[in-house]
């Protein structure tokens, strides 16, 4: 029908132009960004998992910062403990050489001197190394971190955490240790007795404060391993967590450029209809002549 005051060919051709430019207006938005969900109205119920998935991907790089830290952390304690170790070795050895009949008083007497000066760095060892600022073993005025139970966060949720309680090894480390030298509970340092009056007895009491450094040891160095696997964990469920979120959040850019063509080709075509359309009011007044 030719009409005056309705051009109905006019009308479609705008509607299709007002379509294509949305159309054309998200893929180079899209395009432009490199996202295929730049907004809720793109894909509402994909933002909502997209945002969830990165909530944990960033909760999980945090984690996989708090494991390293931790291990970090238990590996100086180790290392520290392996000194330990050391001294008592050689407190050991002089307390064996003490305990020999062959050894006259004035080799005790050195061998004492020796064994007062590994007593005092043992209590140096134990109560002065820290961590980030804190003491790490049995400390001074305040108790070390591994004198109460450690918790370390090693997940994006509240519930993912890991005990760590070796207080109970770590007091008896401190008592063993203070049973086989009498330097380790005096500040100022003391001329002790263990060699010359019993040194057998000094023997068994460092073998036993060995004993006690080792399980101590083996217990750091288990939960150190644990956080090891913890950490290659949280790796590959971050990588498959965010390749889950590439895959919604991220523009396929042939399909996405395709469409931009198409759309440019649409609108140059409903451009060019509503031209021809915009003609048709001077087809009726041809019809008064």
């Amino acid at each position: 029908m030719l009409s005056l005051h309705t051009n109905n060919a006019a009308l479609s051709a705008q509607n299709s132009i007002s379509k294509t430019q949305s159309s054309l207006n998200t893929s180079m938005t899209r395009l432009s960004t490199g996202y295929r969900i730049n907004s809720a109205m793109d894909d509402a119920a994909g933002l909502q998992i997209a945002s969830r998935l990165k909530a944990q991907t960033s909760g999980m790089a945090v984690a996989m910062r708090n494991t390293q830290n931790a291990t970090a952390m238990l590996s100086t304690a180790e290392g520290a403990l392996d000194e330990v170790s050391n001294m008592l070795v050689r407190m050991k050895d002089l307390a064996t050489q003490a305990a020999d009949g062959s050894s006259t008083t004035d080799d005790r007497t050195a061998m004492q001197s020796e064994y007062d000066a590994l007593g005092k760095e043992l209590r140096n060892v134990l109560q002065n190394t820290t961590f980030g600022g804190k003491t790490l073993l049995t400390g001074k005025s305040t108790d070390g971190t591994l004198t109460a139970k450690m918790t370390f966060q090693i997940g994006a949720s509240s519930t993912e955490t890991m005990d760590v309680d070796l207080s109970s090894a770590m007091s008896t480390v401190v008592s063993n240790v203070s049973t086989a030298t009498a330097n380790y509970s005096s500040a100022a340092g003391t001329v002790g007795t263990e060699l010359s009056s019993a040194a057998t007895t000094a023997i068994g009491n460092l073998e036993t404060a060995l004993n006690s450094v080792n399980t101590l040891r083996s217990g750091l160095g288990a939960a150190a391993n644990r956080l090891e696997h913890v950490y290659s964990n949280l790796s590959n469920i971050s990588t498959n967590t965010k390749a889950a979120s590439g895959l919604l959040m991220d523009v396929d850019f042939a399909s996405e450029s395709a469409n931009m063509t198409s759309n440019q080709m649409l609108l140059q075509a409903g451009t060019a209809m509503l031209k021809q359309s915009n003609s048709m009011s001077s087809m009726v007044m041809s019809l008064l002549q």
